[in-house]
């Protein structure tokens, strides 16, 4: 296990070069969950994707985790792009969208060797059995 680049399981301050990666809604709703969290850290509500102020957004609220893979794959080039920040990945999708972190853990494999990504224990135990 990558046991330098685990996202804390619950982060309560952001340092300046830190980014809060959250799961969210195509409409960008952030009312519940992660989504409501970074709100406080400049997550814009009505945008779905992307970096907002210290935040950056991945849809996840969709019937089939392969609606996912096209941002999880743009989150991952846009991280390894940005060196200077740190992308704590919360457990994406695995909250009030329904999925389990067998189901979205794979979608981060690339992630692994960038090192400037964080992932969840969880994720990174699912990972290191494949």
């Amino acid at each position: 296990m990558q046991t330098d680049r685990i996202t804390p399981e619950w982060i309560t301050d952001l340092n300046p070069d830190e980014i809060f990666v959250f799961g969210s809604n195509s409409q960008g709703h952030h009312n519940g969950g992660a989504a409501r969290t970074a709100l406080k850290w400049g997550a814009i509500y009505g945008q779905g994707e992307g970096l907002q102020g210290q935040t950056y957004a991945i849809p996840t609220m969709f019937a089939s985790v392969q609606n996912i893979v096209p941002y999880a794959d743009r989150f991952i080039e846009f991280a390894r792009l940005h060196p200077e920040m740190k992308f704590l990945l919360t457990e994406i999708g695995c909250g009030i969208a329904g999925f389990s972190p067998k189901d979205i853990a794979p979608l981060f494999k690339k992630s692994r060797s960038i090192e400037n990504i964080y992932l969840p224990q969880r994720f990174w135990s699912i990972l290191d059995k494949k």
